[in-house]
């Protein structure tokens, strides 16, 4: 069975690519090939996805990225987890310090922290190895967020040589404790059918249980799912609102695709003006895609006002990162003298050059 050209990336997000031309009616981009593999995702949690009525705003809270399990509560908490707190203050060695002597007694979760810091030179020298004790120590343990840690060391090769038997099996054991993260790479795995024979179904169901749980790739990648109907029934509607979950969780391509579902009223009412918005907050963010898609509306004056100077600026930053367009490239060349100049301007603006 085919995986309907899905791309896999374990650890990372499951990412769309596009087209290099995109249609006026802003048509859904296609799939690309895979980017570099990423380190895996840090635990963060995501507060319940709420259905707006207009887009989500440009600046969101952070979120705390490591581990999500040690809870951080109030300075005056006398029940505050000192280790965590002088972690999100970056506090490394203090937080290094206090973690080691609970560790010593016999937390897991603090097990688990010292394995973040050796594994990612937090406070301390990088060490692979110690990391890997303090993982499989706090894994033996019963922590799910060390079982995922470890994992992913066991795929990716680092501390030891890849054993990825090992790693489904702490996968499959970190997801059935309820790490939404474990669920989704082993999804992953399910999909790819290199590691794992390949089973959309099962696939499928794991990506359900980590977007369900709030995981914003996984969210994604079940959206891409319900789109294409793999592993499940064709859903416009369940993926749009999957991607809606995924946009609000920051995820930009998520942003992308639902800004395009609501210009096009895809598996939702057709409103362009929040699609609009959503493209140019995803276009602040690097997105090729929505640049190219916003250069298209602006350009065409279909969803917004015709600004050929800022749709064009979008154009010639989109082509930096190879996505072009033959369309918008006839738009340049058609331009005066003056609001070339001032294109030209605007782009150098956008890269901090003089």
């Amino acid at each position: 069975m085919k995986s309907s050209g899905i791309i896999v990336i374990l650890a990372g997000a499951l990412l769309l690519a596009t087209d290099a031309t995109a249609q006026v009616s802003l048509t859904p981009p296609g799939l690309g090939p895979p980017p570099a593999s990423k380190a895996p995702a840090k635990p963060a949690a995501k507060p319940p996805a709420k259905k707006p009525a207009a887009p989500a705003p440009e600046a969101r809270p952070a979120i705390p990225t490591l581990p999500n399990a040690i809870a951080a509560q109030t300075p005056d908490d006398p029940n505050a987890d000192l280790v965590y707190g002088a972690f999100q203050r970056g506090q490394y060695k203090t937080s290094f310090d206090l973690a080691t002597k609970r560790a010593q007694a016999g937390d897991p979760k603090a097990m688990t922290m010292l394995g973040e810091l050796y594994a990612n030179a937090f406070g301390v020298k990088r060490d692979y190895a110690k990391a890997t004790e303090w993982y499989k120590r706090a894994s033996d343990a019963g922590d799910r967020e060390a079982m995922f840690a470890l994992a992913m060391m066991r795929l990716s090769g680092r501390g030891a040589p890849p054993d990825k038997q090992e790693a489904v099996k702490l996968l499959a054991s970190s997801a059935k404790l309820g790490e939404p993260k474990a669920a989704y790479n082993l999804a992953l795995l399910y999909l790819d059918g290199q590691t794992l024979p390949q089973d959309l179904q099962r696939s499928a169901e794991l990506l359900r249980v980590a977007a369900d749980a709030g995981n914003a790739e996984a969210q994604y990648a079940l959206a891409t799912f319900y789109k294409e109907g793999t592993g499940v029934p064709k859903d416009p509607e369940k993926a749009t609102r999957l991607l809606q979950q995924a946009a609000l969780a920051d995820n930009v391509d998520a942003e992308v695709e639902y800004a395009i579902a609501l210009f096009n009223g895809t598996g939702t009412a057709k409103n362009e003006v929040a699609a609009v918005a959503l493209l140019r907050r995803a276009a602040r963010q690097n997105s090729p895609i929505a640049q190219n898609r916003l250069a298209r509306v602006l350009i065409t004056g279909k969803g917004a006002p015709v600004d050929l100077v800022e749709g064009l600026k979008w154009h010639e930053i989109a082509k930096t990162a190879g996505n072009g367009d033959p369309m918008l490239d006839d738009a340049f060349a058609q331009l005066s003298a003056d609001d070339r100049t001032k294109v030209e301007d605007a782009v150098r603006r956008w890269f901090g050059n003089k």
